[in-house]
């Protein structure tokens, strides 16, 4: 069984009135919680009184095309918590004790320099399975959300920028989740999309809501069946392919179940207001981040991701060249490197904000939303196509890792050893996360 599900079985997790071993299902992937009883535990958790203690939440924030190396890095021969802001760290310099920055981190499979955000949480290699040019993994916060998922709305959300096209720096995948197939969890793009997925009330009647739901399983089913009867006489490659159909049909059974569950739940109200339907780049991202603070204010989900956009917001910023263009300014300097910095800046005066917000808002113990987040910062990419040393920023109290350091990891440690050390701090017990070697003691306080 994957150690990223064995917490499945634990009997402290949330579901902790013993629901039998035999209701959940294990495959070569993946422990799959059979939908038809997995009901049992959400109606546990939508009918069970708010916690004392707030939920921990765990948020990926990625960018693509990488940051401006020269002014981004602490000096590395001065780790510890007197190091000097760097110029494009120095707006998030009133919450120097509240953040560490980690140097020396990668994903060692990685080996393209477009791709800023599709192997950032797997660790994955893309040549792992013989004959496939691309191959992924389970991404760090869909580990979490097997767990933490399990009581809320939305087992996790996937937000994206709302920019079109292949050159966002960020690579293949349709949002920055992976799931145990190391097929691509799908996300909303843009701050309309978000805000309708998280608030918009369903009108359609309640036995109207059940008699759709129960003609997708009747057409499930179906499929199964005839999927099923393709499985004997199989080659053992076309065996392998049938079984990551199966897979997706468990998933679609997992969602189906959770869907059940919340029909007659009303959509709770939404403490912002509607956003704009166009947004530039800046305001976007500002948008997408008060989202995130609603829902977790709304506790709709505990899992989230936001792979940003990076052309937009330059547009906002008035910068004309091609981002692409200026992820390579070591060779040409002036324009570039002048536009690399001064998106470097805008990123950390969002994070900055960002950070207020989460330390603003509080939870119904008096505690703040900072206080129980967990929250990584990065991406793949270091600058150009330089794929090690990945910009890492970590922050938020809920994973209980050393704050207000600049912390520089030994030579060739995985960055898959800061998401193990992450999901251990928010209570997932992972045995190992991609190529993970262990958890980053260095982070631990």
């Amino acid at each position: 069984m994957p150690a990223q599900f064995s917490n499945l079985y634990n009997t402290q997790s949330p579901m902790n009135t013993s629901i039998p071993r035999r209701q959940f299902l294990q495959s070569s992937t993946a422990v799959i919680a059979l939908p038809t009883l997995v009901s049992v535990g959400f109606r546990r958790f939508a009918s069970a009184a708010a916690p004392a203690t707030p939920a921990k939440r765990l948020i990926f924030l990625g960018f693509g095309w990488g940051i401006t190396e020269d002014t981004w890095y602490p000096d590395i021969t001065k780790p510890g918590p007197d190091y000097e802001l760097p110029l494009g760290l120095k707006p998030l310099e009133r919450h120097k004790k509240d953040f560490s920055v980690v140097q020396g981190l990668w994903n060692k499979y990685s080996n393209e320099g477009h791709w800023g955000s599709t192997m950032w949480l797997t660790g994955a290699n893309r040549y792992a399975q013989p004959g496939q040019s691309f191959h992924n993994s389970i991404s760090a916060d869909q580990v979490a959300a097997a767990q933490l998922g399990l009581g809320t709305r939305f087992s996790s959300l996937q937000f994206n920028g709302s920019e079109k096209g292949d050159g966002s720096g960020h690579g293949p995948g349709l949002s920055m989740a992976w799931n145990v197939s190391g097929k691509p969890v799908g996300g909303q793009n843009g701050p309309l999309a978000a805000f309708h997925r998280l608030f918009a009330k369903d009108s359609t009647p309640i036995e109207q809501q059940r008699a759709m739901l129960a003609k997708r399983r009747s057409v499930l089913d179906a499929v199964l069946d005839n999927a099923k009867s393709l499985r004997r006489g199989l080659a053992k490659q076309d065996n392998a392919k049938l079984e990551e159909y199966f897979q997706s049909i468990r998933d679609i059974e997992i969602r189906l179940a959770k869907d059940e569950q919340w029909i007659g739940v009303p959509q709770p109200k939404a403490p912002i207001p509607e956003p704009k339907p166009e947004a530039n780049g800046l305001e976007e991202i500002k948008l997408i981040y008060d989202i995130m603070i609603a829902a977790m204010q709304t506790d709709s989900t505990r899992v989230m991701t936001f792979r940003q956009p990076v052309n937009t917001l330059l547009t906002a910023l008035g910068i004309k060249v091609h981002p692409h263009d200026m992820s390579h300014y070591v060779t040409t300097l002036g324009e570039k490197l002048d536009a690399s910095q001064r998106r470097d800046i805008a990123q950390s005066e969002l994070l900055a904000g960002f950070i207020d917000k989460l330390k603003a808002t509080k939870e119904s113990n008096g505690s703040s939303l900072f206080d129980h987040v967990a929250l990584a910062y990065g991406s793949n990419i270091r600058t150009g196509h330089h794929l090690s040393n990945c910009p890492t920023i970590l922050t938020g109290r809920g994973a209980g890792i050393k704050l207000g350091q600049s912390i520089v990891a030994p030579k060739d440690t995985p960055l898959c050893n800061a998401w193990l050390t992450m999901l251990h701090g928010i209570g997932v017990e992972a045995e190992r996360h991609g190529d993970s070697t262990g958890v980053l003691t260095a982070l631990q306080a």
